[in-house]
C-alpha cells in the first residue's frame, strides 16, 4: 500500500492576498502525510517590474521573460514570495524547506522552442528528479517549489506554476498515491462563469470533451485542464480545483478531476 502525498499549487490571486494566503498555508499545514506546495507569483513580479521600469510582455496571457524580467522572478519566486511562506509555515509548524527547480537538481528544463514566438527564457520541463524530492520528504521536510527551473548548465528559466505541480505530481506518483490541488480564487470549474456557485463537481474524459465543445471550458482554463489531464494521464491518482476551503477535511464544494 502506497503512502500518500498530496501536492498543492496556489495561484497568485491568492498569493496577492494576505489574509487569503495565511488560510491556506495554516489549511496546508493541516493536511496529514506527506505534502509539497507549488507557487507562482507572476502579479508580484509584473508589480516589482514596474517599479524598477522594466516592461511587462505578455502574449496571450502567457509571460514574455527576457533577461532583466527573469533577474526579477528569480528575485521574487524564489526569494520574496517563496521565503515568506517558508517562514509562515514554519509559524504554522511545518518542517517547510523552499525549493527552485535547481536546488537538489530537482527539476531540469529545456529553453522553450522558439516557433511563432520567442518567450525567452522560459522553460519547458523535462522531468523531476524525484530521487531527491523522496530523499526530502523521507527525512521529514515539506518542500515549497517555486516557478523556476534550471538546464543543468546553469541556466535559470521562469516556468509555469501549474506545469510544475503536474510534473511533480507524475513524477512521485511511482512512490506515492498522489493527489494534485489547483487551489485558486474561484469554488471550481464552473458551468456558468457570472455564477460563482454552479461548480462541476466532477469531470471525467468524456465530459470534458463536452464540456469543450459547449464552451464551458476556455480561455485561462484550457491551460490548467490541458495539466490536470496530463497528470492523470501519467498515474496521478487524483487532480482536485476550487479555493482553498477544499483542503478542509470533509470539505465537497470542489471539482474533481478523474480518468
Amino acid at each position: 500500500m502506497k503512502e500518500k502525498l498530496s501536492i498543492v499549487k496556489i495561484g497568485g490571486n491568492v498569493i496577492g492576498d494576505p489574509t487569503q494566503l495565511t488560510d491556506l498555508l495554516q489549511l496546508f499545514s493541516q493536511i496529514q502525510g506527506h505534502k509539497i506546495l507549488v507557487h507562482g507569483g507572476g502579479k508580484k513580479a509584473t508589480e516589482l517590474n514596474k517599479k524598477l521600469g522594466i516592461e511587462t510582455k505578455m502574449t496571450n496571457g502567457r509571460r514574455i521573460t527576457d533577461s532583466d524580467s527573469l533577474d526579477v522572478a528569480i528575485m521574487v519566486y524564489g526569494g520574496l514570495v517563496n521565503k515568506k511562506m517558508v517562514a509562515q509555515l514554519q509559524g504554522f509548524g511545518v518542517n517547510a524547506i523552499g525549493m527552485s527547480g535547481a536546488d537538489g537538481d530537482a527539476i531540469k528544463a529545456h529553453k522553450r522552442p522558439v516557433k511563432e514566438v520567442d518567450f525567452g527564457w522560459v522553460g519547458d520541463v523535462e522531468g523531476v528528479n524525484s530521487e531527491n524530492v523522496l530523499k526530502l520528504l523521507k527525512s521529514g521536510f515539506t518542500p515549497i517549489f517555486c516557478a523556476l527551473t534550471h538546464d543543468g548548465k546553469g541556466q535559470l528559466f521562469n516556468t509555469n506554476a501549474d506545469t510544475i505541480a503536474a510534473e511533480i505530481a507524475i513524477g512521485m506518483s511511482d512512490d506515492f498515491d498522489t493527489t494534485l490541488f489547483y487551489c485558486f480564487e474561484k469554488k471550481g470549474v464552473l458551468q456558468d462563469i457570472t455564477n460563482a456557485d454552479s461548480v462541476i463537481q466532477h469531470i471525467d474524459s468524456k465530459n470534458y470533451q463536452t464540456l469543450l465543445n459547449e464552451g464551458i471550458i476556455a480561455d485561462g482554463m484550457l491551460p490548467k485542464m490541458h495539466n490536470c489531464f496530463h497528470a492523470l494521464q501519467n498515474h496521478v491518482k487524483q487532480v482536485c480545483i476550487g479555493d482553498q476551503t477544499m483542503l478542509q477535511e470533509g470539505s465537497t464544494n470542489f471539482t474533481t478531476l478523474t480518468l
